[in-house]
């Protein structure tokens, strides 16, 4: 959608992004705050999650959960919230007619929860609901046992289910008055913001009753080389579940995050892709998906599928099999130019609606505080070269820090096995 933005920074230290959408019908807003499980005791693991559960219900204006959502709904708004390892972003969607009343609603919420023992009780059995539902996400389970085991902070969705009986609501509290300050405040919002909007929005934005405090840093965090693959056996697994992931000692610029992206519509993002493609044509494997991962002192790449036992060595040749040809130059210009056009057309359709064009800024925002400029991602994507290409994904594979996951019942000495089979990757670097 056309937009523009701006950056906009309050007296009491909060900055965030006003994004400008003149044929806009609804508003969206994304609050966020760098308050997520890495500051926490890790034997607490639950409480910026249960924290979040519970500040979007009763507050001093509403002093009802069920009460707040139905005023907040009633004309047919929505509202969530999120927790990760390092933030926590309440996130509203509203007609325009509403607009001001929901931010208004939001940010009461935000600055004046009552955070009750019986809200508390309640969302403590809808989090344990929520943890054993995503446990069934076995790419999931994997994901996060291997991100753990390359000395991440993370936890599996089984181990948070253990770590809640150690919560108690005096630690959200505690949690609540220590991040939700407005110097570690962030915010996209995105909709029909006029010229005489948007002092009313830095108005009511500059007076949330918080404390001002400060922005928390992300934490240091330097993955490992895994020796000896991850294997998580579960015996009602017939297929295997895997992840390969390679990591650099840094963290990329633009224009090798853009090579690398382009990377993974190469290998795996369509069905005439070189690894996914191929592996389709021979029958091996129905899907797979690779992507880009960063934190503050690293980047990493990762590939990974579901895939029979009988079919997994096999693919496991495919990946080294087109990986080394990239790394020799082999990546006809061709295969370039389409991976582009499909980066261009997937860009396009991720920006059709106010929602999706503030989430094209709020990610990287809320991370490391850089604005993209958005009008000129087609142009970094046509600027993508082939050398760039191959010179980033050599270097990925040059520090030799990897490692290989799997979850299913193929047992751990076939679990070596894959893991040998890619092995080569790294060798030839």
């Amino acid at each position: 959608m056309r937009h523009t933005v701006s950056e906009l920074v309050l007296k009491n230290g909060a900055r965030g992004l006003l994004v400008y959408v003149p044929t806009a019908e609804v508003m969206t807003f994304e609050i966020s705050f760098r308050a997520g499980e890495y500051l926490v005791d890790p034997k607490k693991w639950e409480v910026p999650h249960l924290m979040e559960h519970v500040l979007l219900g009763a507050n001093e204006l509403i002093p009802r959960a069920r009460d707040f959502q139905a005023e907040l709904e009633k004309n047919g708004a929505y509202s969530n919230a999120s927790t990760g390892v390092y933030d926590i972003t309440y996130e509203a969607e509203c007609a325009d007619f509403e607009w001001d009343r929901i931010l208004e609603l939001m940010l009461v919420a935000i600055s004046k929860p009552l955070f009750l023992r019986d809200e508390f009780t309640a969302e403590s059995g809808n989090v344990r609901e929520e943890l054993a539902a995503r446990g069934n996400n076995h790419f999931r389970h994997l994901s996060l046992a291997l991100r753990k085991e390359y000395g991440f902070l993370a936890r599996t969705d089984q181990e948070r289910l253990k770590l809640m009986k150690n919560v108690k609501l005096k630690d959200i509290r505690e949690h609540y008055e220590k991040t939700h300050r407005t110097g570690n405040m962030r915010f996209v919002i995105a909709g029909n913001i006029t010229p005489g909007r948007a002092p009313q929005i830095e108005e009511m934005l500059e007076r949330i009753s918080l404390s001002r405090g400060r922005r928390f840093a992300l934490p240091d965090e330097r993955p490992h080389l895994l020796e000896k693959p991850l294997y998580l056996k579960n015996s009602t697994v017939k297929n295997i579940y895997f992840y390969a992931d390679t990591f650099l000692k840094r963290r990329l610029d633009d224009a090798e995050a853009d090579a690398l992206n382009l990377i993974n519509t190469v290998l795996t993002e369509t069905l005439h892709s070189k690894v996914l493609g191929k592996a389709r044509e021979r029958g091996l494997v129905y899907g797979m998906s690779s992507g880009v991962n960063e934190a503050k002192l690293c980047s990493g790449w990762w590939i990974g599928a579901q895939v029979s036992p009988k079919n997994a060595l096999p693919l496991a040749d495919i990946i080294v099999e087109e990986l080394s040809k990239i790394f020799d130059g082999e990546l006809p210009a061709e295969d370039i130019d389409a991976a582009k056009q499909y980066a261009l057309g997937r860009f396009q359709r991720s920006a059709q609606t106010v929602g999706g064009t503030a989430s094209g800024y709020s990610e990287r925002y809320f991370f490391d505080g850089t604005i993209d400029d958005y009008y000129q991602i087609p142009k970094r994507i046509r600027e993508i070269t082939k050398t760039r290409i191959v010179d980033i994904t050599r270097e990925l594979f040059a520090d030799g820090v990897w490692g290989l996951g799997a979850l299913g019942n193929c047992g751990q000495d076939f679990a070596v096995e894959l893991q040998s089979r890619l092995t080569p990757l790294w060798n030839k670097r």
